[in-house]
């Protein structure tokens, strides 16, 4: 693995579709529906396996500027390599449904570093990748399909031999 969490010759896929979403990385221009998306969730987002215990979603939701401030972070990791977000868009309403998030793993959990740098945690645990991933409130019956899908894709498509994803 290169310093940029996946090989220098790897081609990060851009794109996971199937008859009833696809995955796109996740842009600023995503903001309002990503906005909706979580803030009318919080709770569930927070039950949901990977996010129990966590500080994210925050309780008190964000304003639009700083979601698009996280959406922006989201989108340098992306573009450098250092971690891959990708918002889940439902094929029949073209809604955001889904939030996909691949990051190089930590053994502690603990989010990057603000420069995308992680302190090592590995903990000798064998995962190359953590990756999380919530569903809206509203579609919490697709979140099953959603998880078997990502984790074929990834099995498939990426160069990890071990990933921490936790099983819905």
């Amino acid at each position: 693995m290169s310093a940029s969490f996946v090989p220098d010759d790897f081609v990060v896929p851009l794109e996971l579709v199937t008859p009833e979403f696809r995955l796109e990385p996740l842009e600023g221009r995503h903001n309002t529906e990503d906005l909706a998306a979580w803030t009318g969730s919080i709770e569930h987002i927070r039950a949901t396996p990977g996010f129990r215990g966590r500080s994210w979603p925050p309780l008190a939701g964000m304003s639009p500027e700083e979601n698009l401030r996280d959406l922006h972070e989201h989108a340098e990791d992306f573009a450098r390599r250092g971690g891959f977000t990708y918002t889940v868009i439902e094929t029949a309403s073209g809604e955001v449904i889904w939030c996909l998030y691949i990051y190089p793993h930590r053994a502690d959990g603990s989010p990057p570093h603000a420069d995308g740098s992680h302190t090592d945690a590995s903990g000798g645990d064998g995962f190359d990748a953590d990756v999380r991933s919530w569903v809206r409130a509203d579609r919490a019956a697709l979140d099953a399909t959603l998880y078997e899908a990502v984790s074929a894709w990834l099995a498939a498509r990426w160069p990890f031999g071990k990933v921490n994803y936790a099983a819905r």
